[in-house]
């Protein structure tokens, strides 16, 4: 027999575990690499190359992450009637946190790769605000699903 409290249970930790990591990894990023990159390349040509490198082949990963917060989010809603509300908006959160990740993934670094050294610092100013966007949706819907779930 399946212990659905268990369970639910369970797929709570699992998503507040992935929320966190969401969280953590952007906060890292955007307090300790980032401005640690700005000091090492204060040159914005070399600076970008050395973003770029770092940023090879992290789609795949966030996108994972995102499905796998959506997915644990809609199995919460189904299996935790008591906390429906809360995890709707974060839902809602999360969906809008992956848009921007969409659009910097798929249309600003791509528009980053052409552009000329003097537009540079422009992306470079454009990504992070988007950066901090995307970290505001997700703190706020992690902030939500924890203050729910918890009581």
């Amino acid at each position: 027999m399946i212990d659905t409290a268990a369970v639910a249970t369970a797929v709570t930790v699992a998503h507040l575990a992935l929320a966190a990591v969401w969280l953590g990894s952007m906060i890292y990023s955007l307090t300790v690499v980032q401005p640690r990159v700005d000091r090492f390349f204060p040159d914005h040509v070399h600076r970008e190359e050395f973003l770029l490198t770092l940023a090879q082949g992290n789609r795949r990963p966030v996108v994972a992450l995102v499905a796998a917060l959506l997915t644990t989010d809609l199995a919460v809603l189904v299996s935790r009637p008591e906390v429906r509300l809360g995890y709707c908006i974060a839902l809602v959160l999360y969906l809008l946190a992956g848009a921007v990740f969409v659009h910097v993934s798929w249309r600003h670094w791509p528009a980053r790769v052409f552009a000329l050294p003097e537009e540079l610092p422009g992306f470079q100013r454009r990504l992070r605000q988007l950066a901090w966007t995307m970290l505001g949706l997700v703190g706020a819907a992690f902030l939500t699903t924890l203050s729910v779930s918890t009581g």
